[in-house]
């Protein structure tokens, strides 16, 4: 059974269509990337399966309709790394991920330490700079730090908006092998990606997301593949 299923979703701002009859599935311990141009629809549909934009449709999140807030959400297992990442910047990295397991905060200190030890681990310059100001960090640190944060809410489907967006390639390749490893630990992940290269890399599934409607789905491999696919987003690289 899929972790995740969304089923003829739609998404309309003031009438407007963003998102239209799209359906996907995230499976257990896997990855599905979104690629597609900007403007596509890929951020409404993360914002939609959060409860953060109202939509129609049917999503089932471990064979239970998802419904309720956001708070909600993330109760029952998701987690959100917006595009914009939204640290709080004036507070140190180790108070970030304090912060994440907020929800969790009743099983005390020790929970708290031992969260903190497996996202250090994950990202261990984090684990360097853990007294450092989420603002003074470098735009790969604080994609790190987002990352961590939501880890520290132990989500059963972590979804990324854009992970890779204004990084270096070298920091990328360091994101990219940190969500591989995150799969292979366990978390379901829902990877929205304008590197589509990059994306159907890691990727286990991928759906190709254009103006609003998934016009292309299947095995990354596959995908990756594909004609079009290639003269479009993959170029000759």
């Amino acid at each position: 059974m899929s972790l995740l299923t969304v089923e003829g979703l739609n998404v309309a701002y003031g009438g407007i269509p963003a998102v239209t009859d799209v359906s996907l599935a995230v499976e257990p311990g896997q990855i599905m990337t979104v690629i597609g141009p900007n403007g596509a629809g890929k951020t409404t549909l993360l914002a939609a399966i959060m409860g953060v934009l109202p939509a129609t449709g049917r999503i089932t999140f471990d064979g239970a309709p998802l419904r309720g807030p956001i708070e909600s959400r993330v109760g029952q297992g998701i987690c959100l790394v917006p595009e914009k990442r939204e640290l709080f910047t004036t507070m140190t990295v180790a108070e970030n991920l304090r912060l994440g397991f907020y929800r969790n905060r009743a099983e005390g200190s020790a929970a708290t330490k031992a969260g903190m030890d497996q996202v250090y681990a994950l990202f261990p310059r984090l684990a360097e700079r853990h007294r450092q100001l989420a603002g003074t960090l470098s735009g790969g640190e604080r994609q790190m730090l987002a990352m961590a944060r939501a880890l520290m809410a132990r989500p059963r489907l972590l979804m990324l908006d854009e992970p890779s967006l204004g990084l270096a390639p070298l920091i990328v390749r360091d994101i990219l092998t940190t969500i591989a490893r995150l799969r292979d630990q366990g978390v379901a992940i829902l990877l929205v990606e304008q590197n589509a290269r990059a994306a159907l890399r890691v990727a286990n599934h991928a759906a190709v997301l254009e103006m609003g409607r998934v016009t292309l789905q299947g095995p990354s491999t596959a995908l990756a593949r594909d004609p079009r696919i290639v003269e479009m987003y993959l170029g000759a690289g």
